[in-house]
Order: C-alpha cells, then sequence, then structure tokens
C-alpha cells in the first residue's frame, strides 16, 4: 500500500500540467493560525529548512509538498522569489499553488499542502479584507472531501478557542477526516502541561491528537539542524510525558500522517478512478464536439457541402442516419402533408358550398335574358363552377407552404434563398394549375355526363336542381383531379429540384477563394476551448494509466 502516495504525486503532477482542480485528490491540507508553528512542523517532516521564515504572514500561496522517500537553501529563495511574482511584495495572497517535490532517505511518502495562516487584523500595507481572502483559500483546499486536515494549534493558547479546529468543523463536522496537531509544547507555562489536550479530554479529535516540539526562532537563527531538534524534542517528551512519549513527537506524526493518507488514498482510489473514466468521456465527447482544426479550406468546404446535401436528401427519403421517433419530419412529413392534411381539407369542402338556391336562379335566369330557360345555360353553369373551383386554390396554396416550412426546417440556413426561389415557383404554378382549370370547363368528361346528362327543365326546381347537380359533379371531379395534381408539382417543383440542385447551388454560391476565408475562419474563441479540451483529455488519459498500473495487492 506504499505505493500509493507516489500514484497521487504522479496524478498532482499530470493536472498540475492543465491547472484544473476538478479532479479531488488525496492530500493533507495543513491549516493553523499566522506563527502557530505550522512551517516548523512540516520542516520537522521534511528533516531540513527549506521554508521561508519571518514575522507576520510567510506563507501566502499554497504550497503543495510531495515528500519522497529517496543546496535546500536554494529551494527557500525559489519559494519566496516565486510567491513575490505571483503574490506580490505587499504581504498578499494567491490561491495559485507552489509544487515541490523533496527527495529525501530521510522523509516517510506524504503528500502535504501549507496554507497562509489564518489572521483576523490585516497588517502594514495587506488588503482589508485579507481575513476574508485567506479564509476562503483554507476553505477552497478543506472543502475537498478527499483530503484530510492537519489542524494546528499552539500549546500556549486555549485549545478550545482554536481557529483551525473551528474551520476545520465547517467542513468536517463528524471529524472523519480531521488530525489536531498542538505545537510548542515546551512554551507553557510553568507549573502546566498539555496532558489534558493531549488525551483528548478538552475537545476529543476523531483522528487522535499529537503534540510536537517546534525549533525557536533562536534556534532558527542560531542555524540549529533539524535533527538536532528532534532529538531535542524526543528528550523532551521523555521527560515531561513518559506514558504519551511514544505516541507524541513528529516522528510519530510522520508515520501516523503516512498511514492516515495512505487508507484515504485507499478508500477514495475507486470513485476517483470512475470521475477519471466519466471526465475522460465528457472531455472526448467535447473535443469530438470541436471538430478538426480546418487546414486545406477548399477540400473541407466541398466535403462539407456534400455531406450536408446528401445527409438533407437522405432525411426526404427517409434513409438517414438517426431516425426521429418522437415526430415526423422529411419526407415522412412531407408525405402527411399530401394525404392527411391536404387530401382531407379538400375533402371536407363541400361542392355547393356558399352557393344558396337563389345564387343558382339567379345564375341561369341572367343568362338567358328575357327568354324563359329550358335548360341550363352554359354560361351560368361555367360562372358557378369557376366560382367553386376558385375555393380549391387556398387550400392548395396552405399544401405548398407546409412542405416549404418542413424543408425549410430541414435544411436550415444555409439554403434559405435557394428554397425560397422554388417555394415562389411552385406557388405561381399551382395559381397557374387553378387558372388552367378555370380557364376550360370539359363538360365531356365522362364522370360529368355519366352523372348529370342532359336535363330538360320544365321547372324552377328542375332548373335549380339541375344548375346545383351540374356544378357539384363538376367541381368533385375538379376536387380529385387537385388531388393528384398539386402534390405531383409541389414534389417535381419543388422537393426533388432542391434534392438535385442542392449541392451544385451551394457549391457555385460557397465555393469562391474570395468567400473560403471568412466561411472557414475559426474562431480564436472555438481553438482555445479545443486546445484546452485537449490537453484536458490527455491529462485524464494518462491519469487513467497512472490508476492502471496499480494493483489490488497494493491496495491492502
Amino acid at each position: 500500500m506504499e505505493a500509493l502516495i507516489p500514484v497521487i504525486n504522479k496524478l498532482q503532477d499530470v493536472f498540475n500540467t492543465v491547472g484544473t482542480d476538478i479532479i479531488h485528490l488525496p492530500q493533507i491540507v495543513v491549516v493553523g493560525t499566522q506563527s502557530s508553528g505550522k512551517s516548523s512542523v512540516l520542516e520537522s517532516l521534511v528533516g531540513r529548512d527549506v521554508l521561508p521564515r519571518g514575522n507576520g504572514i510567510v506563507t501566502r500561496r499554497p504550497l503543495i509538498l510531495q515528500l519522497i522517500y529517496t543546496d535546500f537553501e536554494e529551494i527557500k529563495k525559489e519559494i519566496e522569489a516565486e510567491t513575490d511574482r505571483v503574490s506580490g511584495i505587499n504581504k498578499g495572497i494567491s490561491d495559485e499553488p507552489i509544487h515541490l517535490k523533496i527527495f529525501s532517505p530521510h522523509v516517510i511518502n506524504l503528500t502535504l499542502v501549507d496554507l497562509p495562516g489564518i489572521t483576523k487584523v490585516p497588517v502594514g500595507d495587506q488588503p482589508k479584507d485579507i481575513e476574508i481572502q485567506i479564509r476562503e483559500l483554507i476553505l477552497k483546499f478543506i472543502s475537498n472531501p478527499n483530503s484530510i486536515i492537519l489542524a494546528i494549534s499552539a500549546a500556549n493558547t486555549d485549545m478550545a478557542t482554536s481557529e483551525a479546529l473551528k474551520v476545520a468543523r465547517e467542513v468536517d463536522p463528524d471529524g472523519r477526516r480531521t488530525l489536531a496537531v498542538v505545537t510548542k509544547l515546551d512554551l507553557m507555562d510553568a507549573g502546566t502541561d498539555a496532558m489534558d489536550v493531549l488525551m483528548g479530554r478538552v475537545i476529543p479529535v476523531k483522528l487522535g491528537i499529537i503534540g510536537v516540539v517546534n525549533r525557536s526562532q533562536l534556534d532558527i537563527n542560531q542555524r540549529k539542524c533539524v535533527s538536532d531538534s528532534l532529538r531535542d524534542e524526543f528528550a523532551f517528551l521523555q521527560k515531561k510525558y513518559p506514558s504519551l512519549a511514544n505516541r507524541n513527537g513528529t516522528k510519530y506524526l510522520g508515520r501516523t500522517l503516512n498511514r492516515l493518507l495512505m487508507h484515504h488514498i485507499r478508500d477514495c482510489l475507486p470513485e476517483l478512478k470512475t470521475r477519471i473514466n466519466v471526465l475522460a468521456a465528457q472531455y472526448q465527447s467535447l473535443l469530438s464536439s470541436y471538430g478538426q482544426p480546418v487546414e486545406d479550406e477548399s477540400a473541407t468546404l466541398l466535403q462539407l457541402i456534400t455531406k450536408f446535401a446528401a445527409e438533407y436528401c437522405n432525411t426526404i427519403e427517409g434513409t438517414a442516419k438517426y431516425i426521429e421517433t418522437t415526430e415526423l419530419c422529411g419526407g415522412a412529413r412531407i408525405c402527411y402533408i399530401f394525404h392527411e392534411t391536404f387530401g382531407r381539407t379538400l375533402e371536407s369542402v363541400d361542392p355547393l358550398g356558399g352557393l344558396t338556391t337563389i345564387d343558382v336562379l339567379t345564375a341561369i335566369r341572367n343568362a338567358t335574358g328575357p327568354r324563359p330557360a329550358l335548360f341550363v345555360p352554359e354560361v351560368s353553369f361555367e360562372l358557378l363552377v369557376k366560382r367553386q373551383i376558385k375555393r380549391l386554390e387556398e387550400p392548395s396554396l396552405r399544401c405548398v407552404e407546409l412542405v416549404h416550412e418542413e424543408m425549410q426546417r430541414i435544411i436550415q440556413h444555409c439554403s434559405n434563398y435557394s428554397t425560397q426561389v422554388t417555394h415562389t415557383g411552385t406557388l405561381k404554378l399551382v395559381h397557374n394549375l387553378v387558372a388552367i382549370e378555370l380557364s376550360y370547363i370539359n363538360t365531356k368528361h365522362p364522370d360529368f355526363t355519366d352523372a348529370c346528362g342532359l336535363i330538360n327543365i320544365s321547372s324552377e326546381v328542375r332548373l335549380r336542381t339541375g344548375g346545383e347537380s351540374h356544378t357539384g359533379t363538376t367541381f368533385s371531379t375538379q376536387q380529385r383531379a387537385f388531388c393528384y395534381s398539386v402534390p405531383k408539382a409541389v414534389m417535381h417543383f419543388l422537393v426533388n429540384h432542391v434534392k438535385e440542385s442542392l449541392q451544385s447551388e451551394l457549391v457555385g454560391r460557397l465555393y469562391k477563394t474570395g468567400l473560403l476565408q471568412d466561411l472557414l475562419t475559426e474562431s480564436s474563441d472555438v481553438a482555445q476551448r479545443r486546445s484546452e479540451a485537449a490537453d484536458m483529455l490527455k491529462a485524464l488519459q494518462k491519469a487513467g494509466q497512472v490508476i492502471a498500473e496499480i494493483r489490488e495487492t497494493h491496495l491492502w
């Protein structure tokens, strides 16, 4: 199980390259008030004097330390310089972390995050809201459900008012991932000790409370090495807390943190695997949605036009790759318009609708002048029939409009002009169909002669009946003709015309040197998002490979 911590270190390195926190990696986050001894604890674990020291706020950026079992003065200067570069020199803070690997044969495998100390009052030219900034930064790291919180409190302060434990409880109320450390055991008032605190009698902490002895400022100024401090710490614990010496001190703290971190990683690993796999699939899909960057503009445009025209025609023919299951679309919708919408609308038109008995008799009488009518005059008959046939024009034009709307919905924006032209021509054709039928009434049509014959008019009733019969029969004949001719006209002049000419028209309109760059120039925003998605996918795939290297035997 010791191999788990290097795995997490590798994952941190991987995700550090893309600067993201979408994956919550197991780590130990160090929290404490300003000058509570946080840096001293970390240096004791490291075994070297590597962290910047001084008065006031010194840790001003998150410092992620990877202690790996394998001139430290230069490391300290680099941390200070990098902190000043990002955070400035006015003691401000930044949430951009510094990653520091420490290779030494004197450390236990650990991953620690050192955060700025909690402070209440701005000092010097610090921002007025420095307390809020630090608090938000601390909460950002300890809110990670996969982190272990190392709450640092000084022994010479009241444990019940520990700011570190207070902020830890905000995100970890049950104490499942909080370990308390009491520093400066040697600086307590004479006659007092931390026995009750270390035993958990003052404030119980589920993962335990460990006491340590820090180097004093005098020790640091005199360059007392960490190894000498650890020996002095051991001697102090044996003398002052003999019954607890084996469960306190820096070395015990290091072993405890190592054990807690390994078990924590083991518990988090299954969820971490799943999270990485899910995110990898999401970013793969996102990257695919951005498509490939355009290299050959001419070939790309021709490919897009060809693909679009083919998909459009397939939708009309019902052979599209993705078939809609929630509603009719494409050719199926056009078929429905022809036979259900348009067909039933024509069938519902009453042949004699809008004609009264008075209208029929008046038309017949006006056509015969001063003489009484013996037969239905041809003039009045054509007048009545034309009036009724005219009523078929509106549903026929509506049929064209409905088919046009469906084609617009399929073809969308890229050929609006093309479909508008053919749509206008089809509307004109339907107008012409009506005009053609109105121009000549064929009374020799079998439907007309069989149903009506010649009616000898001997009375006003028979005259009216004959007029209505002739008109109704002729209208029904034209009604059936329109049911056949309008859909055929729409298919030929609108649907098939667009299918056949779409690709060539798009090529003619768009495949021009002056337009190629304008049409295919990619926005910098899309290019940036594609690059970010590619980097993230690469990091996630690398993370997946790192986790895949773990054998199940390492977990137990």
